[in-house]
């Protein structure tokens, strides 16, 4: 099961940030145990890099992190046809349409997001951490 992972629950489970740290952990967790394929968008790097950094205030420390998090998931290019296409997408916060386009596009089965209300339109099914937690430790 491949899945595209937004930044807040990345940032959710490198910051232990409650009360969404738990089915966080759990999902890395999975991609560690290879049961899911855990990606990131290029895009998403920059962004959850910056936030680590801050929280920790250190810039070595934060790159160590990046490292870490790099050997868990894989990082989706973001295209420029992807930018495009967002901006006729139906997914209105443009930022979350082009993570949808991406995903749409490498053929992911679920973005998990703690804002799917965001992804409704999109092509891609969106599901809450702990909703795929559930459905991922049913099968």
């Amino acid at each position: 099961m491949k899945i595209l992972i937004d930044t807040n629950v990345v940032i959710d489970a490198l910051t232990s940030r409650e009360p969404w740290s738990e089915s966080a952990e759990k999902i890395f967790l999975m991609a560690a145990n290879h049961i899911v394929d855990m990606y990131i968008t290029a895009s998403s790097a920059t962004d959850i890099y910056y936030l680590v950094r801050k929280y920790l205030h250190s810039t070595e420390k934060a790159k160590q992190i990046m490292g870490k998090l790099y050997s868990l998931t894989g990082v989706l290019e973001v295209t420029g046809t992807d930018c495009m296409e967002a901006l006729a997408s139906p997914v209105h916060d443009y930022e979350d349409a082009v993570l949808e386009k991406v995903a749409s596009r490498k053929e992911m089965d679920y973005i998990v997001t703690r804002n799917i209300k965001d992804y409704q339109e999109g092509y891609t099914k969106a599901m809450l951490p702990d909703d795929f937690v559930k459905m991922a430790e049913q099968e």
